[in-house]
């Protein structure tokens, strides 16, 4: 299942490797990522591919828990939703 990550949060060294470190830990591909600090703000989006539909849930909890330890906010959400709510 492919899944798409965005951050978003104050600038600051770090937070690509804690993400990247975050999905690595529960065996996620970064397929794309985009990433850009407008003024101060980081902006990051990634696709990803999530092996197991059952791991979903817990992944979105670690990264979400990983973004608060930082201080950036962190959404996930699954590709299709992404695109459904792209087209409308």
């Amino acid at each position: 299942m492919k899944a798409v990550v965005t951050v978003v949060g104050q600038d600051k060294t770090g937070i690509v490797a804690g993400i990247a470190t975050e999905l690595a830990a529960h065996e996620v591909n970064i397929l794309d990522l985009s990433q850009t600090i407008m003024s101060s703000t980081f902006t990051m989006s990634m696709l990803v591919a999530i092996k197991g539909e059952d791991s979903f849930n817990e992944i979105h909890a670690a990264l979400k828990e990983k973004g608060a330890a930082m201080g950036v906010s962190v959404h996930v959400q699954r590709e299709e939703i992404f695109d459904t709510m792209a087209h409308v």
